[in-house]
């Protein structure tokens, strides 16, 4: 790393984008993923260097930063382009709650920003412990988040554990604890097996087309296309674990579950 704390730095995801910009440390960032949507004006304010699995090392490069946030083996090859050109890089691999909030402790330390991140994951951990205190009374509806639908992908860990603060079980927990969408991959039978009673989708920046899930064959059974519960959440707000999950998101799976 250059510096210390680093004046410049690329965010090649879009949670660490939201997490800066909410501990108030956004002027360090340089250059973000093209898939930044939080806050609205960080696509007015900062140049976009990167999709997900691929980046434009070399517009990297010119920003010269101290250090480039990536996340997940996903962007291993990207972080290995940048370590070899000398650039200092910081992997998170956050897929539960608790990584995402010590995601947001770690980097608002590396920012020299500790007592605002350790405030702002508190307020996080508050609110979630009192959504799930005021769900736990009522009836918990069974719920399957689909991430990708051909082939058909369960949901991951933060979402399974949102479902349930929210007052649900999810359809597939055994399947939240796998990291590789290839080991989350269900088959029609097993969701109509299942029976949930909520649908839930979010397909990874595509548009969720309700009627083509429910006009699977077989499914017309299934209690959440029986009564119309097949419910889009957006991908910006679900798929990214960091505080837009745990904020927009688990009220985006309140209002599904109401």
């Amino acid at each position: 790393m250059k510096a210390f704390p680093p004046g410049r730095i690329v965010c090649l995801t879009e949670e660490t984008v939201e997490t800066l910009y909410l501990l108030g440390e956004e002027d360090r960032i340089v250059g973000v993923s093209g898939y930044a949507v939080r806050p609205a004006r960080v696509r007015r304010e900062k140049p976009r260097v990167s999709a997900f699995t691929s980046a434009d090392i070399p517009k990297i490069l010119a920003l010269e930063p101290d250090l480039v946030l990536t996340f997940s083996d996903l962007q291993a090859d990207i972080a290995a382009a940048l370590i070899r050109a000398g650039v200092a890089v910081m992997a998170y691999n956050q897929r539960d709650i608790a990584g995402i909030l010590a995601m947001i402790r770690h980097l608002g330390a590396i920012v020299g920003a500790a007592a605002r991140a350790e405030a702002l994951a508190q307020r996080y951990e508050a609110r979630l412990a009192a959504i799930a205190a005021q769900a736990g009374a009522g009836a918990r509806p069974l719920v399957y988040f689909e991430e990708w639908d051909e082939p058909m992908i369960a949901g991951l860990g933060w979402v399974s554990e949102l479902i349930g603060i929210a007052g649900g079980r999810d359809a597939f927990p055994a399947l939240a604890a796998q990291k590789a969408a290839r080991d989350r991959i269900v088959t029609s039978a097993q969701v109509i097996a299942a029976r949930p009673d909520v649908i839930l989708a979010s397909w990874c920046g595509k548009k969720v087309r309700p009627e083509k899930i429910a006009a699977r064959p077989g499914w017309a059974a299934i209690p959440a296309v029986r009564d119309g519960r097949i419910i889009e959440i957006k991908s910006p707000v679900i798929l990214q674990p960091g505080p837009a999950a745990l904020t927009d998101g688990l009220d985006a799976i309140l209002a599904a579950l109401a």
